[in-house]
């Protein structure tokens, strides 16, 4: 139990019932996980208005109800409860949320990584780097949510606020020193991460994404909420080469550093290379600027230099470490679903990736196709009950820029699978691109696998960390790793 006025430090609020002195037992935004004692906050949101569950969960026995307006309430329950008023419940949330927990940000080093892409492979590569140098590292990102030994697997990239102040506090616990988080933009704008300062904040880059109806309205609103990060954050670190750098550092109130190509950035590469050898693939630069010292990478594309070039210009400020230890952590790094190399063959390259959009597939084999291989061939499908136009446009991306694309399951949901890939093959016809169709997704693998040649790189695009299957409601379980290694298995027990 906790009183209430020592968690409602740094809100506005107004007293529209009862008192503020009282004690509570927990804080909910969920009616069904509301007991005597509760905070219930009354958030709106895309599918439900928390507001319309007021009778419901004063009934429930919530001692305190936080609203953005008056809501009614039967008459016994109105001599028991408390009602606060308050412009935002998702910012009151978040800052109650800080306070229920003790404020844990407070208590370790803060870092949050915003941008379109290279979030998810940036938080890992910072991780290994500063867990080299002896410090317990906590994460939170879009694969997953990490506590010592603890995995939780990712709902959202950035976790509501009060889940997200229940992992930190378990960091603390857990004797973190460091946490390394990705910030969405949809976290941004719905306040999850408000009370936090970062130590570090983070802007890897931006492009037209998340642009839609539940998502931003556009591609403004979209960089304003990324931008908000560095309101927040003591240090910011910034790609430098980014078009939209000046508008990100609108309103920034944190000091400024860069990393980039330019030999104005505080960290920049040259020389960069990229490595191809019998089944392996990498890359490697000169880190210079107020560090000077090669770097090789085990992932493969030149987004990987501007990756672990950030991941450098994070960690330097971590006392102990050394350009030893920068070196080694990046060289062995690996990342669950993001051009993870699976080794197969020594004759060709097989991948997994995580690119399920159209923009993300051309990225992705723009970046192979510089490795010059003899055949690039890509298998993919698409996710059922989401818009037709991605199949089409993942269909065309795949036929234009793939040598062979095998056409496969991914997700389908309410949907036919059969369907889901005819429209994907009418993308493919708009261009010359070879392809075949096979549903099911482990015999597509064991033919990508089977009649891969001399010089092949194949991508297995879509499903990247995922494991499960979503078909009519249901998750399977379906690790693409597995799927390789049972393929190789039967293989052998063949030969």
């Amino acid at each position: 139990m906790k009183k209430l006025t020592e968690l409602l430090n740094g809100i506005d609020y107004k007293v529209l019932l009862g008192s503020e002195d009282v004690e509570i037992s927990g804080i909910v935004n969920d009616s069904r996980k509301v007991k005597a004692g509760s905070l219930f906050l009354c958030i709106r949101g895309a599918v439900a208005d928390g507001h319309k569950y007021a009778a419901e969960v004063a009934k429930k026995g919530a001692k305190v109800l936080v609203v953005e307006e008056p809501v009614e309430l039967p008459d016994p329950e109105k001599d028991s409860i408390t009602v606060l008023q308050v412009p935002d419940t998702r910012i009151a949330m978040a800052r109650l949320a800080c306070a229920w927990y003790g404020h844990p940000s407070r208590k370790m080093k803060m870092i949050g990584v915003t941008g379109t892409k290279g979030k998810t492979t940036t938080t890992y590569m910072v991780k290994s780097i500063l867990e080299s140098a002896g410090y317990k590292v906590g994460l939170i990102g879009t694969i997953e949510t990490l506590i010592g030994n603890e995995r939780i697997p990712a709902a959202n990239t950035t976790p509501e606020s009060l889940t997200l102040q229940e992992y930190l506090a378990k960091m603390v616990k857990e004797g973190c020193q460091a946490v390394v988080m990705e910030v969405s933009s949809q976290a941004l704008m719905l306040h999850r991460v408000e009370g936090i300062i970062f130590d570090i904040g983070v802007f890897t880059n931006i492009s037209a994404d998340h642009i839609g109806p539940a998502e931003h309205s556009s591609f403004d609103d979209y960089m304003e909420c990324k931008s908000r990060l560095f309101r927040m954050c003591r240090l910011g670190i910034f790609n430098g080469d980014d078009i939209h750098l000046g508008r990100i550092l609108e309103g920034h109130t944190c000091e400024v550093e860069t990393y980039g190509m330019k030999e104005t950035d505080n960290l920049y590469a040259v020389d960069a290379k990229l490595i191809a050898r019998p089944g392996y693939l990498g890359t490697s630069y000169l880190v210079k600027g107020e560090m000077e010292f090669r770097v090789e990478t085990d992932i493969p594309g030149r987004f990987s230099v501007f990756n672990s070039l950030c991941a450098i210009a994070i960690c330097r400020h971590f006392e102990g470490v050394t350009e030893e230890i920068l070196r080694s952590a990046l060289k062995d790094i690996r990342v669950k679903g993001r051009v993870e190399l699976v080794k197969v063959s020594d004759d060709f390259i097989l991948m997994i990736d995580y690119a399920h959009n159209a923009m993300a597939l051309e990225s992705l084999l723009t970046t192979l196709r510089e490795y010059h291989p003899s055949r690039l061939v890509c298998m993919f499908g698409c996710g059922g009950n989401r818009a037709r136009s991605r199949r089409y446009e993942m269909g065309e991306t795949s036929g234009r820029m793939a040598d062979f694309t095998i056409i496969t399951s991914d997700n389908p949901r309410y949907e036919d699978p059969e369907a889901i890939m005819d429209d994907i093959e009418t993308g493919i016809r708009r261009t010359n691109g070879k392809y075949i169709r096979i549903s099911d997704r482990k015999e597509a693998i064991a033919y990508a696998i089977h009649n891969g040649k001399m010089g092949d790189i194949i991508v297995l695009a879509g499903k990247g960390h995922e494991d499960y299957q979503e078909i009519n409601g249901k998750k399977y379980p379906m690790d693409e790793r597995v799927l390789i290694r049972e393929i190789l298995e039967e293989d052998a027990g063949k030969s």
